[in-house]
Order: C-alpha cells, then sequence, then structure tokens
C-alpha cells in the first residue's frame, strides 16, 4: 500500500491546476491550496448551470492571492486545453470540473458527455505530454448505482449506473485506468458521497431546504424523507483531497488479473471513498436544519425520483490505510456552519 502524506515541515510548494475552481470543492480546496503556498491555476467555464454570481463571489475571495490565476476556459476546449498544458510547468492535477446533478442529467445529456467526457479526455492528455506527476480527478458516489451491498466499497464492482451521470464518472474510472496503464500517469479518482457546507451549491438540497424555510415556502422531500444520504462537511473532503494529492498513487504489487481488484490495478492507478461513513436519513438532516435556522419545515413528502437511489454508505478503509484520515465532521456542527454561512452571505 501507499505511504502516509508528507508531513508540512517536508511539504514543498507545487504548481497545481485546479479545474472547477469557481465550483464549490474547487474553491475550498483552492483556498487551502493557496494558504499552504502552493500556487494554483484556477480553471472554470462559469456556466450557468447554477447563480453564476456565486461563483464569481467565490473566485473573488481568491482573486488577490499572488499565487492564484484564473483561466476561463471549457473542458471540451481541445485547442485551448493542450495550450494551457503547454504553457504551463504544472506538477499536479485536480480535475473537479464536471457537468454535476444526477436529475440534470436526464433533461440535458450532452452538457455531460462535453464536460465529463470529451473534458476529461483532453485532461488526460494534457497530463500524459506535460509529465504531470499525479492526476487526482472527482467521480462520484452516484457510480455505485444498482448496488445495494453496504457501506460502499472501492473493491467492489460498479457496473449499473443508474444516471448517465453517474455513467460518465464510471467512465472517467476507466479512462485514468487506460492511461495508467500505457502511459505510467499516476491517476487517482476520488469517490465523494454527498457533500455540504459553506459556499455550496444551491441545487443541493441542504441549500434548496434553508432558502425555502426562510422563505416560508414547503419543502419537496424526496422517498418520503426515507433516503439515507452519507453527507460529507466539505472541509474533509478538502483534507481528504489535498492528504491523496500529495500521496501519489502507485500500482498494487499483489494485484491479480484473476481475481481483479477494482480499487487498485498493477498500473499506477487508486480509488478512494471520501464520505462522512455514517448515513442519515433525510428526515433527520431536516430536523437539525430546523434546529439551527429556529423554524419549522413545510414538507410536500413525494416518491424517489428517477436516477437516485435510496441509500448511500462510504467504506472509507482504504482511504484511512494510505493516507491516515477519515471524514469524522458531525452533521449537526456541519449544518450549522453552513446556516451560519448561509444567512451572512444572503444577509438573512
Amino acid at each position: 500500500m501507499a505511504g502516509h502524506a508528507p508531513s508540512s515541515n517536508s511539504y514543498r510548494p507545487a504548481r497545481i491546476l485546479v479545474t472547477g475552481a469557481a465550483g464549490f470543492i474547487g474553491f475550498h480546496l483552492t483556498r487551502r491550496l493557496l494558504a499552504r503556498g502552493d500556487q494554483v491555476v484556477g480553471l472554470d467555464n462559469l456556466n450557468d448551470y447554477y447563480d453564476v454570481s456565486l461563483k464569481q463571489a467565490r473566485l473573488a475571495q481568491l482573486e488577490g492571492n499572488v499565487n492564484f490565476r484564473f483561466v476561463n476556459l471549457e473542458l471540451a476546449d481541445r485547442e485551448g486545453i493542450a495550450a494551457l498544458f503547454a504553457a504551463e510547468p504544472f506538477d499536479k492535477v485536480v480535475n473537479l470540473a464536471a457537468q454535476a446533478g444526477v436529475r440534470y442529467s436526464l433533461q440535458n445529456p450532452h452538457a455531460y458527455v462535453d464536460s465529463n467526457l470529451v473534458g476529461f479526455v483532453n485532461i488526460l492528455e494534457g497530463c500524459r505530454h506535460n509529465g504531470i506527476k499525479h492526476l487526482v480527478y472527482a467521480s462520484s458516489s452516484s457510480v455505485y448505482g444498482a448496488n445495494t451491498r453496504m457501506p460502499f466499497s472501492v473493491h467492489h464492482n460498479v457496473d449499473h449506473p443508474v444516471s448517465l451521470y453517474a455513467a460518465t464518472k464510471k467512465a472517467n474510472e476507466l479512462m485514468a485506468h487506460t492511461y495508467a496503464h500505457l502511459y505510467g500517469l499516476p491517476c487517482t479518482g476520488l469517490r465523494f458521497f454527498t457533500v455540504y457546507g459553506p459556499w455550496g451549491r444551491p441545487d443541493m438540497a441542504l441549500f434548496l431546504f434553508t432558502q425555502a424555510i426562510l422563505e416560508g415556502r414547503p419543502i419537496d422531500v424526496f422517498n418520503y424523507g426515507k433516503m439515507r444520504r452519507d453527507f460529507t462537511f466539505v472541509d474533509d473532503i478538502v483534507e481528504g483531497v489535498i492528504r491523496v494529492t500529495d500521496n501519489i498513487a502507485t500500482g498494487n504489487p499483489e494485484w491479480n488479473g484473476d481475481a481483479p481488484d477494482p480499487g487498485t490495478s498493477v498500473a499506477p492507478y487508486r480509488l478512494y471513498n471520501i464520505g462522512n461513513n455514517n448515513p442519515v436519513e433525510l428526515m433527520y438532516l431536516i430536523e437539525t436544519l430546523e434546529g439551527a435556522l429556529g423554524k419549522k419545515a413545510e414538507k410536500n413528502l413525494l416518491p424517489i425520483q428517477p436516477g437516485d437511489v435510496p441509500a448511500t454508505y462510504a467504506d472509507v478503509e482504504a482511504l484511512v490505510a494510505d493516507v491516515g484520515f477519515k471524514p469524522a465532521t458531525p452533521i449537526e456542527e456541519g449544518v450549522r456552519r453552513f446556516v451560519e454561512w448561509y444567512r451572512d452571505y444572503y444577509r438573512v
């Protein structure tokens, strides 16, 4: 197994490309990397999938830093991405840019192909031709799809996605493996589990619920509130991403083609779950939110939506073994911190 992440006193600053830098996780990650002295080029296309002014407000928090440069670029722009890699001597790449959202993939499938497939191969090619030491990329807990064996493990097979979004994330893992195998490019995929926290995405349940409750509107509660999600606080996600980025993927010498382990390879390729390892029922999230807001929600109970899975639960043993980290922020604390940010940002 790979060793531990370097301690802070032995760390040498790196030059890192973060795609999706104006996004929720990308913003928090970039801020942390800059705080420890890394140079970051942040790429984003600032698309209007959700409120662009929120993305711009995140960027405004980063742009005063001398070690930060922003590039407005589409991942699917093959020439643009190639030119960026040729011009910048990146050490590592963290690819968080993607068309997000399970439900939107039912309405606009082409957006997912352009960003998550075409865009990802452009990133892989940039890494391959420019000697990148490590590519870390966002996968998703949605790859577990129709799997029901809990907790979800990177050592389980994931061949039954239930949304196009999930299928593109599974495809990213396969594409990364190919490049690790053919070109020796170290690649690590991170399966994020329902991320929430300050500066979060307005299309996510916690944000939608907070907005509706404060405005006195009813909230749509799918699967009659029985959904279980491994809600993971954004600071925990970022800590995991940083530790994994520092811990360059290596081959697993015990890997065996007769009984192939999906989470590792002979090639320098790894997959990790980053989740709170503690699923919470949606109804409990709502109760916690009501407590933080000091206001009751009017609930509109509805059946489960197409493309959604009833439960997610992360097995994080591989993450703990390889980088010595396990997410642990309790839902009560995370929701309180989100509500504080929301009230401050929207002045309510």
